[in-house]
């Protein structure tokens, strides 16, 4: 069982404050909602006395913290393979593969990156979504940030949001880009088809950056910075702008095949069966050494297969 305590005087700055609000203000290692639950629990005394989240507070109450950090339950560890990049007492950078699911849900409710990192260190029971920052799509690979301890979690949520991580990817798109561009457009739910993400006018503001890599025939390998996050924002917007990712089941449209394409490639187009997108590489500023910290992860097997026939169908062009 972890604890965490804490004594400690408001600034007089926090004056007017909900108390959950200027406890995220004087303790930031710590989500707001995880303080909320510690002022339920009784766990968090003002002045001896213990308020509710939304009480006022007038700045120099002296606070003391005492709090268990719950474990989550809901969700068992399975020894599974994970590759992992990168790891130190704060956090881990796991390199995931095409087909595994990130999160437990609906459908997947075991054999998930979740699961697995639970194995691999039962202490992340104790951070939330066992210290997953972001998330990858099933079908996309690479790599991955996990938080070890709740004050990173806290910090690395914070550095996303911030836009101070860096996340790039390479994605194999249907159709040849003439050059690099910046795609702005807001995303949100599909108006009818509620599984699906949409440009919509009225959506979240989402921007992605993309670079022309290598041109092939009738394909390109484009290079892909996401400045924002939104659910399925790179294949959204790639399809939005006429080069959906090759393989993409749900934005990717009909499946289409290049005039003249040889057998090998028409062969390898036709089972290609997951969205062609890699995380290929990831940027942070290391959350307790300040360090900036930069990780590459190769492109797949089945990828790098599908760039090798793409190159030979162009020179049998």
């Amino acid at each position: 069982m972890e604890f965490r305590t804490h004594s400690l005087a408001l600034p007089g700055d926090l004056a007017g404050l909900r108390l959950d609000q200027a406890l995220a203000r004087a303790l930031p290692q710590y989500s707001r909602a995880r303080l909320q639950s510690w002022i339920e629990a009784g766990a968090i005394e003002v002045d001896g006395r213990k308020l509710r989240a939304k009480d006022k507070v007038l700045g120099g109450e002296q606070v003391h913290i005492e709090a268990r950090l719950e474990a989550d339950e809901q969700v068992g560890a399975e020894d599974m393979p994970l590759e992992v990049v990168f790891q130190d007492k704060a956090l881990f950078v796991i390199n995931k593969p095409p087909g595994m699911v990130v999160h437990p849900g609906a459908g997947n409710a075991r054999h998930t990156l979740q699961n697995a990192l639970l194995a691999l260190d039962p202490k992340l029971a104790v951070v939330p979504r066992a210290g997953l920052v972001h998330r990858l799509d099933k079908d996309t690979s690479g790599l991955l940030v996990v938080a070890r301890t709740p004050e990173v979690h806290t910090k690395l949520v914070a550095a996303l949001a911030e836009r101070e991580v860096g996340r790039h990817y390479l994605a194999i798109c249907t159709g040849v880009m003439t050059g690099g561009g910046t795609i702005d457009e807001p995303i949100g739910r599909h108006r009818s088809q509620r599984t699906k993400m949409a440009v919509r006018s009225d959506g979240r503001p989402s921007v992605t950056h993309y670079r022309l890599m290598k041109r092939f025939r009738a394909h390109t390998l484009a290079s892909v910075e996401l400045e924002s996050g939104r659910t399925h924002q790179i294949r959204v917007h790639l399809a939005h702008i006429g080069y959906p990712v090759v393989g993409d089941p749900v934005y990717g449209g009909r499946r289409r095949l290049p005039a003249g394409a040889s057998p090998e490639l028409t062969a390898e187009l036709n089972s290609f069966k997951r969205q062609a997108l890699h995380a290929a590489r990831l940027k942070l500023v290391h959350p307790v050494s300040g360090r900036e910290i930069e990780w590459e992860a190769p492109l797949p097997a089945d990828m790098v297969h599908l760039v090798t026939v793409l190159e030979a169908d162009q020179r049998s062009d």
